[in-house]
């Protein structure tokens, strides 16, 4: 890696050009699934997009707005329109780049380069293939697929994504996040909708969203379903004795807290190893 940062440095400092990608190269980001959207990043910050951001095109070129992107890098931008056609000059003081939409033919302090693909306009925006990045800036570009993240290094390290793709929910999730919606809710005896609920009700009421089936009491739940456990993870039911028999459960959500109806105060967050629920848990059941 010394070695190669070496080498571009050398270049950069040669006014050559040079083009080093990871991963994949960033005009084959079609790999990348979209769904969050394509970021750019120099060195360790993402660049802000106001209104256009980069976009994947039809061919599978990543294209970046370029006043944003070379604006960050520290150059001057200025534009020109003639006959249709937008002219873009940038300048660092040390170098100029010229280069004009529709057409592959720039400059680079005066000497004529020949870009992969031309810059185009659209929507109020010149865009411009990040290849053009390693042609006519000479800086290493990484291509993070996994997150979608185009990382500029300017100045000539490698670095880590300033963004990464949240973690996608699991049913677990969902089911706890659904479960915390229903806060609030008064308890009603034997009641199985948000017009009121019991302890099994309200389990019952948003496992079933999840198409998951369960017993209609909580000693059933106890007795019948899942596999006991000991290590809790979010989604398990958790039950507790009041009394002689199992009369409560309720729905982990992680850091000893779970959900559930009570007489006291409807649906609500408790602490599993409180003073009241602490000396009442017997154990809990996976089911997912």
């Amino acid at each position: 890696m010394k070695r190669l940062v070496k080498t571009v440095a050398g270049l950069l400092a040669a006014g050559g050009i040079a083009a080093v990608l990871m991963t994949a190269a960033p005009n084959q980001a079609d790999a990348y699934e979209a769904e969050y959207g394509v970021k750019v990043q120099i060195n360790d910050a993402l660049v802000a997009f106001s209104e256009a951001g980069p976009f994947i095109d039809s061919t599978g070129t990543l294209q970046v707005p370029i006043r944003q992107v070379a604006e960050k890098m520290g150059y001057n931008v200025s534009y020109a329109m003639q006959d249709e056609q937008v002219s873009v000059t940038l300048n660092d003081g040390k170098s100029t780049i010229s280069l004009k939409t529709g057409t592959q033919a720039a400059k680079l302090s005066e000497k004529a380069i020949k870009l992969t693909a031309a810059p185009l306009f659209q929507n109020s925006t010149t865009y411009v293939p990040l290849r053009f990045v390693t042609e006519s800036f000479g800086y290493i570009v990484q291509w993070d697929d996994e997150n979608g993240v185009a990382i500029i290094c300017q100045d000539g390290q490698y670095h880590a994504p300033a963004w990464y793709v949240p973690p996608k929910k699991t049913t677990a999730d969902w089911i706890a996040d659904t479960a915390q919606q229903y806060i609030g809710i008064r308890y009603m005896y034997g009641g199985t909708t948000p017009s009121g609920f019991d302890c099994s009700g309200f389990v019952n009421y948003v496992f079933d969203k999840y198409g998951i089936d369960l017993p209609r009491t909580s000693r059933g739940m106890y007795d019948t379903v899942g596999a006991r456990t000991v290590g809790l993870e979010k989604g398990d039911l958790v039950f507790f004795t009041i009394g002689k028999s199992t009369t409560h459960v309720g729905i982990y959500l992680g850091d000893q807290l779970f959900i559930s109806s009570t007489s006291s105060g409807g649906i609500k967050i408790d602490s599993i190893v409180d003073s009241y629920w602490g000396p009442k848990f017997i154990g809990a059941k996976r089911v997912l």
